[in-house]
């Protein structure tokens, strides 16, 4: 019987496309006789996201439910997700459904034992991976501090602190400031919580945010 096959892909950015991984998908599905019912994608969307921000994700695993499919196919491991927890229970939906996962990097086809163990594997490593990123992201930017380098948003220059002073005493709203200022309605708010704070500015002065 054919099987019917869901494509899927995913990228993490708007400057990357999926159009490489379907072609290797499709090659793979035409060589092994599998009849494509569907091809799902995320396209600018991270893995770590959860299924609620990943609505290509989220459709697949509705199918999966459905048995719409026999077997799931992506690209690579990383195009399912970054979370061990969720590839295992990933993993767990589509076994207990009794459809196959072909991983065309890997060459992991969980239809075998020897495919189903080795997915274990690789998502091992692809958490510890993940792990491994974050911590060198967080050293970077605790050497960062040690050195006095500034993290985060520049401040906000005299210049524009004393003209949202200035606008703020003729009663302009904090929306109007954030307008005419080109800052946003948080930083106008924050300004003139210091400027009261340090005496800078009368507390009548406070301005409501209505346009």
């Amino acid at each position: 019987m054919t099987k019917r096959v869901a494509l899927y892909a995913r990228v993490s950015t708007d400057q990357q496309t999926v159009e490489n991984q379907l072609r290797d998908l499709q090659e793979v599905a035409g060589r092994l006789g599998w009849n494509v019912v569907d091809v799902i994608t995320d396209e600018g969307i991270s893995g770590a996201k959860g299924r609620d921000q990943r609505p290509g994700f989220d459709r697949l695993l509705k199918g999966i439910a459905r048995r719409e499919f026999d077997v799931i196919a992506a690209w690579s491991v990383d195009r399912l997700g970054r979370s061990l927890r969720d590839l295992v229970v990933f993993l767990d939906e589509v076994r207990d459904r009794g459809i196959d996962l072909y991983l065309h990097q890997q060459g992991v086809d969980t239809g075998t034992a020897a495919g189903r163990a080795l997915f274990g594997m690789l998502s091992v490593f692809s958490d510890f991976e993940r792990s491994m990123i974050r911590a060198r992201v967080i050293a970077g930017l605790e050497r960062a501090k040690s050195t006095g380098k500034r993290l985060g948003r520049p401040p906000t220059s005299p210049l524009k602190v004393e003209k949202v002073k200035k606008l703020l005493g003729a009663g302009t709203s904090l929306r109007a400031i954030a307008r005419a200022t080109n800052l946003s309605p948080a930083m106008v708010s924050k300004i003139k919580a210091q400027l009261v704070a340090d005496g800078s500015l009368p507390p009548q002065s406070q301005t409501t945010g209505g346009a």
